[in-house]
């Protein structure tokens, strides 16, 4: 687990951007290029000042101003009968464009058709509810706030809906640490044993993919259960990852032929 360090200013410091490839972008087509789309986008004009409309992959996409979330979203359920929302979250370009793309999926049951409406705000701006138009916004609201700290203006419980109210960071920003960070190591340390047992107990394993078959403190072990600290003992029943007259998993799998692969350094 890394050593603390401060987290000041950690956004402009962002060491992703040049770590991972980015796609090549998919094409933009023209909205003419479908009567249905081409009809709610003159509609959404004659009422918004859209910034882009376009299809990509057989949707309509269009790009608004954050401020006029709420009337463009309830002018697609009211005027353009796009009954549900299936989707919504947000992307972090903080590093690129200092802020978030915030975006809606929608769909038409009755035209079917899926639409996305997209936005952007600065790091720090808030955005307004939709959950007044579409229940399912509000559980989707509080997930983006959970897990980007964004803001959700008149949203009517507006809390975090997977991790702790006391967490700290938020997981889906880009600059997070992607085993956690110093507190997430010592978190369920210290909540269900205080921080005096830090010492005794050692910090949170948050390698998902570690397993030690000997382990009897950090509950990674295969095979018999036995107490907290106690030294591990053979089974009389061998570790087995076949049952007896069961579908076959794996052809004849020998458990004493296998090998333990060092923890990653």
């Amino acid at each position: 687990m890394r050593k603390y360090t401060p987290k000041d200013n950690v956004q402009k410091q962002s060491y992703y951007k040049d770590r991972f490839r980015t796609p090549d972008r998919l094409p933009k087509d023209p909205v003419e290029g479908d009567e249905v789309f081409a009809k709610d986008v003159e509609a959404l004009k004659a009422a918004f000042d859209l910034k882009e409309a376009y299809i990509q992959r057989g949707q309509l996409v269009v790009v608004v101003d954050a401020a006029k979330n709420l009337e463009v979203i309830k002018f697609f359920k009211e005027k353009l009968a796009y009954n549900q929302l299936s989707e919504m979250s947000a992307i972090d370009f903080i590093a690129k464009c200092g802020g978030f793309e915030i975006f809606y999926q929608l769909l038409s049951m009755s035209k079917r058709k899926r639409a996305r409406v997209k936005c952007f705000i600065k790091e720090g701006e808030n955005i307004e509810s939709v959950s007044s138009v579409y229940s399912s916004a509000n559980w989707a609201e509080r997930e983006m706030y959970d897990m980007f700290g964004i803001r959700v203006n008149n949203h009517p419980m507006l809390k975090r809906i997977l991790l702790p109210d006391d967490w700290v960071g938020h997981p889906l920003r880009k600059t997070y640490p992607l085993q956690g960070d110093e507190f997430a190591s010592w978190y369920e340390v210290d909540k269900i044993y205080g921080k005096e047992a830090r010492d005794i107990i050692g910090p949170e394993l948050r390698d998902a993919a570690y397993v030690d078959r000997y382990d009897t403190t950090r509950f990674a072990r295969l095979g018999k259960e036995v107490g907290y600290g106690e030294e591990y003992k053979e089974s009389d029943r061998p570790i087995a990852y076949q049952e007896e007259n069961r579908p076959l998993l794996i052809d004849k799998f020998d458990p004493s032929k296998t090998k333990l692969a060092d923890r990653e350094r």
